[in-house]
């Protein structure tokens, strides 16, 4: 698991330049931009979006999976939130609270819906009160420092990527994802 955060963390400011959380209309005129606030808004976007796809699955469906060798629909679920408290452990300083859990358990929608709130709700005091300053305070990866800041691009970078497998399952179950959903207009009767 280490390995994997120190991983994602490395890339995860590539990947943020390279590819929006999530399209937004352009700021105001005169609105200031930071790395801090487009970051916290990229975070905030994806726990919305996880959170509306995580609801919009029907329960039967969460043991949905397209092919043998993929994770099943809930699976997706409890690991973007166990990944979720493993990664703002790192900015609390120390271990998740959820450590011993694995993903692989069977748990019902409710349940996991839950997990994925609390995992937000132990980040959020975390994430939406930092500022350019504090993303670049370094904070322990196992044997490494690294800046604050990765940590945070990185929940945004792994949450939009399991969100877009949920997306595809989502599909395949002949439901329209959130994200999606916003760019239509409503049908007309």
């Amino acid at each position: 698991m280490k390995l994997t955060v120190t991983l994602s963390l490395t890339v995860a400011f590539t990947a943020l330049v390279v590819v929006p959380a999530a399209p937004q209309s352009p700021p105001p005129a005169g609105q200031k931009l930071t790395l801090s606030s487009q970051a916290v808004g990229g975070y905030t976007a994806i726990q919305s979006f996880l959170l509306e796809a995580a609801e919009l699955m029907p329960e039967a469906d969460y043991l949905f999976k397209p092919t043998p060798e993929t994770r099943p629909f809930g699976q997706l679920i409890s690991h973007v939130a166990l990944a979720q408290f493993a990664a703002c452990s790192l900015l609390q300083g120390g271990p998740s609270p959820k450590a011993a859990e694995k993903e692989e358990t069977p748990r019902s929608k409710a349940v996991l819906i839950a997990l994925l709130k609390e995992s937000a709700t132990f980040c959020n005091p975390l994430v939406t009160g930092m500022t350019d300053e504090g993303m670049m305070q370094l904070v322990k990866v196992g044997a490494i420092e690294g800046p604050r800041g990765l940590v945070l691009i990185g929940l945004s970078v792994h949450g939009n990527e399991v969100y877009g497998t949920i997306a595809v399952y989502l599909r395949l179950k002949g439901l329209v994802p959130p994200t999606t959903a916003r760019q239509r207009p409503e049908p007309t009767k």
